[in-house]
């Protein structure tokens, strides 16, 4: 059970890696402020299924605070540009 969990883990960091990329590219091509929000939320999401691989990978150590934090500042990011594409 726990390497099929470390495997999920694995395709929603490559996952999430994969659409970061694509918004990372997104923004260059267009400049649309949004796709930049978006994908610095992503960035932090990346970082959080990262810590989430490595907590399954070695669970002696506990990462729960490092994941809580990448996915507060992740959404954060992303709440800040909807506020500010709004106005």
């Amino acid at each position: 059970m726990a390497a099929l969990s470390l495997v999920l883990a694995s395709v929603a960091l490559l996952t999430s890696l994969a659409c970061m990329v694509l918004l990372f590219r997104g923004y260059a091509a267009s400049r649309v402020r949004l796709l930049l929000w978006s994908a610095l939320c992503f960035v932090f999401l990346t970082a959080n299924n990262f810590f989430l691989v490595i907590d399954l990978a070695n669970p002696d150590i506990d990462f729960r605070p490092h994941r809580l934090i990448t996915a507060l500042l992740g959404v954060c990011f992303l709440l800040y540009g909807f506020i500010g594409e709004a106005e």
